[in-house]
């Protein structure tokens, strides 16, 4: 049996349900649909030079890449790989010839340092270790059952305080924009990044088809966005929070608290039955919040970096 690597077809629907199917079976803590994930593909800026990767084995697609240039960090030469193999069908080559192209092509477009998530396994590690990748940060997956979970009960908004949802700001978005700018900024991460560009925020963000806005909680205080949690769903029963953030002179007034049970709440109420999240396994504040919540850690993946030269 003979393993090739190639390029995702976007206009082969079929094509694509078969990435979003490895992805899902390699990595269930995230919401992925076959519409995210052209989402990414088309709307990724041109000068991430990004491109989503394909392992075939003989017709059958059994291994995924995105690959990237980290275009919106303020430190050049950063690239990003995510490679993640059908469980049943590792062993095969196909995490190899894909790490091989992914780097090959950030290579070649000026990559010297390259960052890539995996779960933490003795496997997976053993694998980046072997192609010259050290471990660094690393991330818990947590999964909370909303059909059965006993909510905190939701608490009366403190004084000035006003609890909205991103539909709200349908009109004019650009408040949620500079809120979800100056959070990015100061989230925990080794890859820093910078939100500048409120035009591309909209293609990539705001219209993302697994954003709902009904459910992205938004909590203001003096009439003006403090703090947001920003629901994703996939159409059925699963919900996800894509981002939670307090605004700098506003932390420390547990509004991000606010906002996460609320938001909890409002997609219990709608229907969905299960809730994901992640949280740096060094972010304390935000564990401590979802472990209030009732969510449990079902995983970790681990950051692994190699530099290039």
């Amino acid at each position: 049996m003979t393993v090739i690597v190639r390029d995702l077809r976007p206009a082969d629907r079929s094509d694509v349900e078969a990435f979003a199917r490895v992805r899902h079976l390699a990595l269930p803590y995230i919401l992925w649909t076959p519409d995210a994930i052209l989402h990414h593909l088309t709307r990724t800026p041109p000068e991430a030079r990004f491109r989503s990767l394909v392992a075939e084995e003989d017709g059958e697609v059994i291994g995924t890449a995105q690959v990237a240039l980290a275009h919106d960090s303020p430190e050049p030469g950063h690239g990003l790989l995510n490679v993640y193999v059908r469980p049943d069908r590792t062993r095969r080559g196909a995490g190899g010839l894909l790490v091989r192209a992914a780097e090959e092509h950030l290579a070649g477009h000026g990559a010297t340092k390259l960052f890539a998530w995996l779960l933490d396994d003795p496997a997976n590690r053993a694998f980046a270790e072997r192609r010259g990748y050290g471990p660094g940060r690393s991330a818990h997956f947590l999964r909370l059952d909303l059909a059965r979970a006993a909510l905190p009960p939701l608490p009366a908004p403190p004084a000035g305080v006003e609890v909205r949802t991103a539909a709200d700001f349908a009109a004019d978005p650009r408040p949620l924009f500079e809120l979800d700018a100056e959070t990015t900024a100061d989230e925990p991460s080794d890859v820093d990044a910078e939100f500048t560009d409120y035009q591309a925020w909209i293609a990539e963000t705001w219209e993302h088809p697994l954003l709902n806005r009904e459910l992205t909680t938004v909590v203001l205080a003096g009439g003006r966005p403090a703090a947001f949690s920003v629901a994703y769903t996939d159409g059925g029963s699963r919900y996800a929070t894509a981002m939670t953030g307090t605004a700098r002179a506003y932390r420390g007034r547990g509004l991000a608290k606010l906002a996460k049970v609320h938001a909890l709440h409002r997609a219990r109420a709608a229907g969905c039955t299960e809730a994901l999240t992640g949280n740096d396994t060094g972010n304390g504040p935000m564990l401590a919040i979802n472990a209030w919540l009732g969510y449990e850690i079902c995983a970790t993946e681990v950051r692994y970096v190699r530099e290039l030269g």
